[in-house]
């Protein structure tokens, strides 16, 4: 659906403040339907419905127009974006290790990609970026944090994912007056 029309500010009577958009409204000058539904959605967008976790993924793009998920996302950009400024005003840099790497042969099976320009090959996806460390830690690094990706090729358990978000931070003694972090 297309609609053409004139943002305007609204009248006192019908302001909204708890709206983003509670302050205009849009005077319509013309709507046009570009595309017709076909069918029924798949399911019922409401936080009460009870929908089967394989429906839920595969029309993802619906399911995360429920409130409490926007809600999970909003709180995990606020929770990074905190721990970024916290550890900035530590006075600790912020490093991304890589994402494909070479596989360790201790932990848990790695997940491995192959590399289509080395016929035969394979990176691994990282099961934790603590393997980084000592390499950042030698060249002259000594006061880093990172919020990393892991991923881990195991058997479900109910406390471990194949894919998890790390946040770690490593000095070597580092110290302010009367603290050391």
């Amino acid at each position: 659906m297309t609609i053409t029309g004139t943002v305007r500010k609204r009248s006192k009577e019908t302001l909204n403040k708890k709206l983003a958009t509670g302050e205009v409204e849009v005077f319509i000058k013309n709507i046009e339907v570009v595309g017709k539904r076909t069918k029924e959605l798949p399911f019922e967008i409401s936080e009460n419905s009870n929908v089967r976790e394989d429906l839920r993924l595969q029309y993802r793009f619906l399911d995360l127009r429920r409130k409490s998920l926007r809600d999970r996302l909003i709180l995990r950009a606020n929770v990074m974006a905190y721990l970024r400024k916290r550890m900035t005003e530590e006075g600790f840099l912020e490093i991304q290790t890589p994402i494909l790497t070479s596989s360790s042969p201790e932990g848990a099976r790695d997940y491995l990609v192959p590399s289509r320009v080395h016929p035969g090959t394979f990176y691994a996806l990282p099961q934790a970026p603590q393997q980084f460390k000592q390499l950042l830690m030698v060249s002259g690094i000594d006061k880093y944090f990172q919020i990393a990706p892991c991923f881990r090729d195991e058997d479900a358990r109910a406390d471990r994912s194949p894919r998890r978000i790390l946040s770690t931070r490593y000095g070597n003694v580092v110290c302010r007056p009367r603290r050391c972090i």
